[in-house]
């Protein structure tokens, strides 16, 4: 129990502020007190605990107030921060892109399972996914990977990041987005292989380009599924980057149309998608017939999350 004329300590301050935020209905009012102190203060969260007797600064106060204030009215703590880990690797975001979330960790998985294998895989409806058809790729070839709405560059990054070879093309329709991209590709020292194209989906990429793997966490939210997200989603993230008409479908029908245009025989599409468009999205694959649909992947909750299909 605390008193009036006690003193602002470290400690002090993140117990009155999770409780402060559980009643303006935070989901995780310790995590967000927490980041939003290390921040203020310009330490790392576990530098907090050593300092928790610690009597806080009026300046430190005073900047932790304007973040709490603005967290409690909606505003994401990825954005009053300015990073987001995703896949072991920190990004900066701004209100121009999409906050990362685990669920695309999924499709960074994926791609680098295949790409890893150094072959290209071909899904058969009557039989077990089989490498065959295209012939393995030299493994001194690079992989040439699209990123189609790259939004902050996670995909893209990780990408270059992670497969040493990779040639990658980040596209986005925004080019403030792109510009957050290139210093993401800066801070992790990939940016020598990876170009930055401002396009809406293939538009603008040279007609001649041929990709190995598309990769894209498309918009895929439907117009009326729009009203429903929680208010530091809808009220704050950029709708172009999540909005996807009627069906939520808009953006990923012609990706599909123009990945089959763009990638070689053998080539892998890979697409994120929701749960709820999980069986129009494997039906325009097949409806495409440009493609052979493998399983769609599952995320840890056992929702479907990750579309994968294999040019023929």
């Amino acid at each position: 129990m605390t008193t009036p004329d006690e003193p602002w300590t470290i400690g002090r301050l993140l117990v009155w502020t999770i409780d402060y935020l559980k009643k303006h209905g935070a989901e995780n009012p310790r995590l967000d007190a927490e980041v939003l102190l290390a921040k203020a203060r310009g330490c790392k969260r576990i530098d907090l605990y050593a300092a928790y007797g610690e009597e806080a600064t009026d300046a430190l106060r005073t900047t932790f107030r304007d973040l709490v204030s603005r967290r409690a009215k909606g505003t994401p703590v990825a954005y009053l921060v300015g990073h987001k880990e995703f896949y072991s690797l920190e990004f900066e975001v701004t209100p121009d892109v999409l906050i990362p979330r685990p669920e695309t960790e999924l499709l960074v998985v994926t791609l680098l399972d295949h790409a890893k294998k150094g072959v290209r895989t071909i899904f058969r409806p009557d039989t077990a996914p089989a490498a065959l058809a295209s012939p393995p790729k030299n493994s001194s070839d690079p992989f040439l990977i699209a990123d189609v709405g790259t939004g902050s560059g996670i995909l893209a990054v990780c990408a270059a990041k992670y497969l040493p070879k990779a040639v990658v093309t980040a596209i986005d329709v925004s080019p403030a987005a792109l510009a957050v991209a290139r210093r993401n590709a800066q801070r992790h020292g990939v940016a020598d292989r990876i170009t930055f194209l401002e396009s809406n989906l293939f538009a603008a990429v040279p007609t001649d380009a041929r990709f190995d793997f598309i990769v894209s966490n498309p918009p895929y939210v439907s117009t009326n599924e729009m009203a429903e997200l929680p208010p530091d989603v809808k009220d704050y993230e950029p709708h172009v980057a999540l909005e996807a008409g009627e069906h939520g479908t808009a953006v990923i029908e012609p990706l599909i149309t123009q990945s089959a245009e763009r990638l070689l025989p053998g080539g892998m599409l890979l697409i994120e998608i929701s749960p709820m468009i999980a069986a129009a999205v494997e039906q325009l694959i097949r409806a495409s017939g440009a493609f052979d649909l493998g399983p769609t992947i599952r995320d840890g909750a056992g929702h479907a999350r990750v579309i994968q299909a294999t040019r023929r």
